[in-house]
């Protein structure tokens, strides 16, 4: 039997924290060779685009699919299907939405703790949307965050950015009028805007003060977040995924221009495991896509804590075995 969870369900059940230490702890699994992550299926159709990704964890038992899809004028939405491994029974229906918020924030808390800042941090954020509110409520879990800057094109969403965020962190945010004044002088900065632009929205030169940039707001191949400059100059690149390289146009730019050998590529579970070292000075840039194990991690969570909860919905004999 599968339970539904919807969104209003999920909110406040998992804390930022929490969500880190599920990816980590999932990161681990893959280093142990002890998950299946396969690349993202994409289908473009009239008016609209579906991806389809898929994760197994066989340290948790469980394995899933999150399919979302866009249509035109209309949004995006997810749905994460939830199975149990041992007999393949989908076990939950869960709104992938408030996931996706809170993976794509934690993967960036799990990169921060293997790239400690000392003192006080400053933070940067372009972007105003959730997914930029996730990245500074991650950030600020790990380092001692005492102000940030965000930027976004519209005056009157960063503002209400700042508002918010700094009643939620108990810290200084302040909306400017420009990505630079955003990016400068940070030691952290994180891109998480809707810009759908080969023409990036961070230069590297703005990062000369910069010890940790993640970028998570491109994940398509014709688009680009920061410039090439961010890649050439950084000592350490760490992608959730090698896909990423295929899959975002700021990679393939620095791919082919060379400034991104595979000398300094690493992927996230070889930083959390050790195999790859973070070099002690420099620029580290981590570029995330996302996957469907990190999804995984926070839908199995969720399920265990809510599925047998009174009052969520079930789904009885969904997805019933074929007669033999």
């Amino acid at each position: 039997m599968a339970v539904i969870l919807g969104c209003e369900t999920l909110q406040g059940v998992l804390g930022m924290r929490d969500a880190i230490d599920l990816l980590e702890a999932a990161s681990f699994h893959e280093a142990a060779g002890r998950t299946a992550v396969s690349p993202r299926l994409n289908a473009d159709f009239e008016r609209g685009w579906m991806r389809i990704l898929f994760a197994a964890d066989y340290q948790t038992g469980y394995f899933a699919t999150k399919a979302y899809h866009r249509i035109e004028g209309v949004g995006v939405r997810y749905v994460v299907t939830l199975y149990r491994l041992r007999d393949g029974e989908p076990v939950a229906l869960i709104d992938g939405r408030p996931i996706t918020d809170l993976r794509t924030g934690a993967a960036s808390g799990v990169v921060a703790r293997k790239v400690p800042i000392p003192g006080p941090v400053s933070v940067g954020v372009i972007g105003s949307g959730n997914q930029a509110r996730a990245q500074l409520e991650s950030l600020a879990a790990v380092y001692d965050v005492n102000s940030a800057a965000v930027y976004s094109p519209t005056q009157a969403h960063r503002e209400a950015f700042a508002r918010e965020m700094s009643g939620k962190l108990g810290i200084a945010v302040t909306a400017v009028g420009s990505a630079e004044a955003a990016a400068r002088g940070r030691a952290v900065v994180a891109t998480a805007s809707g810009a759908a632009s080969g023409e990036p929205i961070l230069r590297g030169n703005w990062l000369e003060q910069c010890r940790l940039l993640c970028a998570v707001g491109n994940t398509r191949p014709q688009f680009a977040e920061a410039d090439v400059a961010c890649f050439r100059d950084a000592a350490l690149v760490v992608m959730d995924s090698l896909n990423a390289i295929h899959e975002t146009g700021e990679l393939r730019q620095a791919v082919r221009s060379g400034a991104l050998p595979e000398s300094k590529r690493a992927t996230l579970e070889q930083v959390v495991s050790g195999a790859v070292t973070v070099p002690r000075a420099g620029l580290v840039v981590f570029k995330s896509v996302g996957t469907a194990l990190q999804d995984l991690a926070l839908a199995a969570r969720y399920y265990e804590l809510l599925g047998s909860r009174a009052g969520v919905p079930d789904v009885p004999g969904l997805a019933s075995l074929r007669p033999k």
